[in-house]
């Protein structure tokens, strides 16, 4: 296996064991002498894989009966505004949280669909968080509460969720399946699976099924959610290969212990790379500490010229994609749930070689 370690945003690393078997059963998936890539997505083979796969979630995430679990395409950016036009009727208004790059993304579209309120500004502090539930300004009778229960690029991140009359729907591509969730909260959980679920191309979705009754009669049906719950995401061919590793990584999850290990792991591995942070004359974490997100460590060297080197110097010990979002700069580790220790061990490592060098 391959001795890179990638802090890349996304795609992202995937559980050593699940590439494994997927290497083993790549040509012959359980003796059908097919490739599951070659199997149709109505065949009893592929069948197995999709309903366990809805199954596996449904269990990790203890989701009731009044949700559906759907696998949808186009990432969490077609979610952006495939939600309004669920859920925003005409004459409604929606509460989102102003956090970020993803949530201004997610603002944008849905104020091209309906009326938007923002309920919470933080975007421009610094350090970098997300809003307070004290701080939400909520609209009476809002249709729903939109946040981005992790901010991949700033690394900050929702640590408890506001309960308040309206549904919440979140984004939560960067954080799904990394700790608990108070389900009963939410009518719209979405994550692109590229990060902690598996490769690209597969979108979750986990929508409370009242809601996706109500959406708009002359929606066209790939865009309603209801279409996808009538089908079992099977409308149309969905992204087989995709589901399969999801399937194969909620088996992992599993394996571990659930999501309460993954999330004491999670809280293990960040905390190193947070303690080597604070404890350096060098770096500087750039979330506030009561924000910082367990899956995406983001801090700051003194110059621009020196990130470069950092992570230039960094890469070529096999330490890849530490450099810092375009739009941001700094460094950026993201350390998923299939991140693996050895690998923090090996960053901070470097962190404190880096500084003896260069600080």
């Amino acid at each position: 296996m391959s001795t890179i370690y990638n802090f890349g945003a996304g795609p992202a690393m995937l559980p050593q064991e699940v590439l494994l078997q997927a290497q083993e059963e790549l040509i012959d998936y359980n003796g059908t002498g097919m490739s599951i890539m070659e199997s149709s997505h109505r065949s009893p083979a592929y069948d197995e894989v999709h309903q366990e796969a809805s199954a596996n979630i449904r269990s990790l995430l203890s989701i009731p009966e009044s949700y559906a679990i759907l696998f949808l395409q186009g990432g969490a950016s077609f979610q952006f505004a495939m939600a309004p036009m669920n859920l925003l009727g005409d004459g409604q208004t929606a509460d989102y949280t102003l956090s970020g790059a993803w949530a201004k993304k997610a603002i944008a579209e849905a104020k091209r669909l309906g009326t938007v309120h923002i309920a919470a500004d933080c975007d421009k502090d610094r350090p970098t968080r997300v809003p307070l539930p004290s701080e939400l300004d909520l609209t009476a009778g809002t249709a729903y509460l939109h946040v981005t229960s992790n901010e991949t690029i700033s690394g900050a991140q929702w640590k408890t969720f506001p309960e308040c009359e309206a549904p919440i729907v979140a984004d939560m591509s960067s954080d799904i399946l990394s700790r608990a969730l108070p389900i009963d909260r939410f009518g719209l959980i979405y994550a692109g699976a590229q990060k902690n679920l598996g490769p690209s191309g597969v979108t979750l979705a986990i929508i409370r099924k009242d809601l996706a009754e109500d959406a708009p009669d002359n929606l066209p049906s790939m865009l309603r959610y209801q279409t996808h719950i009538d089908a079992d995401s099977l409308y149309n061919t969905p992204p087989t290969f995709g589901i399969y590793l999801l399937t194969l990584v909620t088996r992992w999850v599993s394996a571990q212990g659930g999501v309460d290990a993954l999330d004491a792991r999670n809280q293990e591995k960040s905390g190193r790379l947070y303690d080597a942070i604070d404890a350096s004359g060098l770096y500087r974490g750039a979330a506030a500490p009561e924000h910082r997100s367990l899956m995406n460590v983001t801090f700051n060297l003194p110059t621009e010229d020196l990130e470069a080197k950092f992570a230039k110097d960094a890469a070529t010990e096999g330490l890849k994609g530490l450099k810092g979002h375009r739009s941001v700069g700094g460094i950026r580790a993201s350390i998923y749930n299939a991140f693996p220790g050895e690998g923090i061990d090996a960053l901070v490592g470097f962190m404190k070689a880096f500084e003896g060098a260069n600080g």
